[in-house]
């Protein structure tokens, strides 16, 4: 049997929070984002993606639907992501329901990781929705900077809990002073 060969292409893009890595899973009729890499102190971007990905080859695609909402979300711009450029179908079972779940959050709204395990039919599965986020495959895209601990503690992130609560207060979101959320800006879920 003939199998492909994939084939992985990426792009640096520079923010304010510093370089953001994004990778393709090349195909003949689709290329999926497979990854979206946040920047991590002491590492350089093109580094940590040719350790993930290290057959990949870099690709400017600035003007791509999903990089030109990434890059236009990172001037802090307004922007409705949309789940159709990502390679959503390498997300399976509990994680898949998670994160699908987690990209419903709206920008300014906030959602607990309690509240987000609920929404999904698992009550009590706070901490594995934490793993969840922990593993999210795309972040900013899939919102996980939008879910918190109950009592409105920002919670894990990532990008390192300074880009949490800067991504945070781009949408709109105005911390108390204590650091914390305040419940107005706690979202529900679908209903």
């Amino acid at each position: 049997m003939d199998q492909k060969k994939v084939f992985y292409t990426w792009q640096i893009i520079p923010s304010t929070l510093g370089e953001m890595g994004l990778v393709w899973r090349e195909d003949e009729s689709f290329s999926p984002i497979c990854r979206i890499l946040l920047p991590e102190a002491g590492l350089s971007m093109a580094g940590k993606i040719r350790d993930i990905f290290p057959d990949a080859v870099p690709k400017i695609r600035e003007q791509d639907g999903i990089c030109k909402q990434i890059l236009d979300f990172l001037v802090e711009k307004a922007v409705h992501f949309s789940l159709e450029d990502l390679d959503i179908g390498s997300l399976k079972g509990f994680a898949r329901r998670v994160l699908l779940a987690a990209a419903e959050i709206p920008r300014g709204r906030v959602m607990t990781y309690g509240g987000l395990s609920e929404s999904v039919g698992v009550p009590g599965g706070a901490r594995a929705v934490g793993n969840v986020m922990a593993g999210n495959p795309f972040p900013l895209v899939i919102p996980c900077h939008r879910v918190i601990r109950s009592g409105g503690g920002i919670g894990g992130f990532g990008g390192g809990l300074a880009m949490k609560r800067r991504l945070l207060e781009w949408e709109g979101v105005v911390f108390d002073a204590q650091g914390r959320v305040p419940p107005k800006y706690l979202y529900a879920g679908k209903r």
